[in-house]
């Protein structure tokens, strides 16, 4: 069904309402609803230390190991292959127990030929002895020239001087085969096997390593610039994971290693060290003093795996800073890199710390 249309005249008085309900919405619209307050951050009741950076002692650490101050590396006075080897390491021998023996093949041929050579030697003499004693009766009843008779001295000497050193050659292969047998010439550990049955030993090799039941030291190459302020009988600290002890600098080389440009040094451990042959440690040599910074260890977090502090403003808001940090001892750590002095680091409550939250409380440092 169909309207008739609005006369013309009507037409303004039908769209005069809309027009005014469309103002009313439009000024609704328009009206600002008032801004969230900032929520205030939390606060944390925590104990606070501002940095303040102090004199303190600059140490370099140095890796040492631990080793028995009487160690013997045992090696073959022969050149042979090893038949066996009678121990293994961490075994406790005695002085005088057989640690391996060479195969003496080539020695007993020596020996054979030295024998050889002294029976015939002997054999020479006694020759000679006997136209020594001839030909000194003939010289004597004036049947034989001079001439003859010192000829005959001669060669009887000669024999002599030939037993003489054949008896020497005897003798001294007949020692060698007394170093067939390698024994122990301490009482102590096998602390290292560098050969096995079937090796060639030749003299002077290393084959075995034996540490006695001596002090334990510990053996360092130090640097030129540590070796210079080093004195004999002074005390430097050892460390080995969280404990220390005092050590005593006993021996320091002069000369430096022409490779490494370093010096051997070898610090004795007290008796209740308690440390094993071969452990690794670390020592703490001076180098002199400088401003360091030093915070308490409990003051260290881990976030994400990596390690801070929490830092806080002028504004008592903490925020999470990477340190990196030095020796810790005595509770407190130096500071390398991360922090500087007046700065105010959060050490209490850090469960609780995170970035943005207000230190409160009257426990600032």
């Amino acid at each position: 069904m169909t309207h008739p249309s609005l006369p013309a005249a009507l037409k303004p008085l039908a769209i005069a309402p809309v027009l005014a309900l469309a103002v009313v919405l439009a000024a609704g619209c328009s009206r600002h609803e008032p801004a969230p307050r900032e929520a205030a951050p939390r606060v944390v009741d925590a104990r606070t230390l501002t940095l303040a950076a102090r004199d303190a002692a600059t140490r370099t650490l140095l890796s040492g190991v631990v080793a028995s101050s009487q160690q013997v590396q045992v090696a073959s006075r022969l050149m042979g292959y090893i038949r066996s080897v009678d121990v293994h390491e961490g075994q406790r021998v005695k002085a005088g127990q057989t640690l391996l023996q060479i195969d003496p093949t080539d020695i007993e041929g020596q020996v054979a030929q030295a024998r050889a050579g002294l029976a015939q030697a002997q054999a020479n003499l006694a020759d000679a002895q006997t136209d020594y004693q001839r030909f000194g009766k003939l010289y004597r009843a004036d049947a034989v020239t001079r001439q003859q008779w010192d000829g005959i001295q001669l060669r009887y000497k000669v024999a002599q001087q030939q037993v003489a050193a054949a008896r020497a050659g005897f003798d001294t292969a007949s020692s060698q085969m007394r170093y067939a047998r390698v024994s122990s010439p301490i009482d102590g550990v096998v602390v290292q096997k560098m050969a096995n049955a079937g090796d060639l030993a030749t003299p002077g090799r290393p084959l075995l390593v034996v540490e006695g039941e001596g002090r334990l030291q510990v053996r360092v190459q130090a640097p030129a610039e540590v070796f210079e302020r080093l004195r004999i009988g002074e005390q430097v600290p050892v460390l080995a994971g969280t404990r220390e002890w005092p050590g005593t600098v006993a021996e320091a080389v002069p000369v430096a290693d022409p490779l490494s440009h370093t010096h051997a040094v070898k610090i004795d451990l007290p008796a209740q060290a308690g440390l094993a042959s071969g452990s690794f440690v670390r020592v703490a040599f001076a180098l002199g003093s400088a401003p360091q910074l030093r915070l308490p260890v409990s003051a260290l977090v881990e976030r994400a795996g990596m390690q801070g502090v929490f830092v806080v403003d002028a504004q008592g808001i903490a925020h999470f800073r990477l340190v990196r940090t030095g020796e810790a001892a005595g509770g407190l750590v130096d500071v390398q890199a991360g922090l500087q002095p007046g700065e105010t680091v959060v050490t209490s409550d850090l469960d609780q710390m995170l970035n943005g939250v207000k230190v409160g409380g009257g426990h600032r440092g």
